[in-house]
């Protein structure tokens, strides 16, 4: 069995891990040392992210809703995940490492227009 990292969880929820090659389907543990995702299927397969670790979160927001997927950055790496309660599992995270952390993901026309901006500073319009 894992040795989860908290000695306190603020909160468990419902979730997926999109690390590797497909879904795997578990629970998440938001707690006072640690984000946790543990695989309903194998104990084995587990993710233990120590909030010292965490660089930033970032979450899709459309229309004044948050999306299920948000994404993890590490200084070892990003990792991505869904919750059909994302808001709650974001609030849990926001209340550990601070507001300044939680970030909302650049859409997809920002960053054609940042793109743009970029090459038209290039050619020195």
């Amino acid at each position: 069995m894992v040795q989860s990292l908290n000695t306190k969880v603020a909160l468990t929820a419902k979730g997926i891990s999109y690390l590797g090659i497909g879904a795997q389907y578990g629970k998440f543990l938001v707690g006072d040392r640690a984000f946790e995702f543990f695989n309903d299927n194998n104990v084995a397969d587990y993710i233990q992210i120590p909030w010292a670790n965490v660089t930033a979160v970032y979450a899709s927001v459309a229309r004044h809703r948050v999306s299920r997927r948000f994404r993890v950055d590490t200084d070892r790496g990003s990792f991505s995940f869904s919750s059909p309660e994302s808001g709650k599992v974001l609030k849990a995270i926001r209340d550990q490492i601070g507001h300044e952390k939680v970030l909302k993901q650049p859409t997809l026309i920002s960053r054609l227009k940042a793109l743009f901006k970029k090459q038209d500073k290039k050619k020195g319009v």
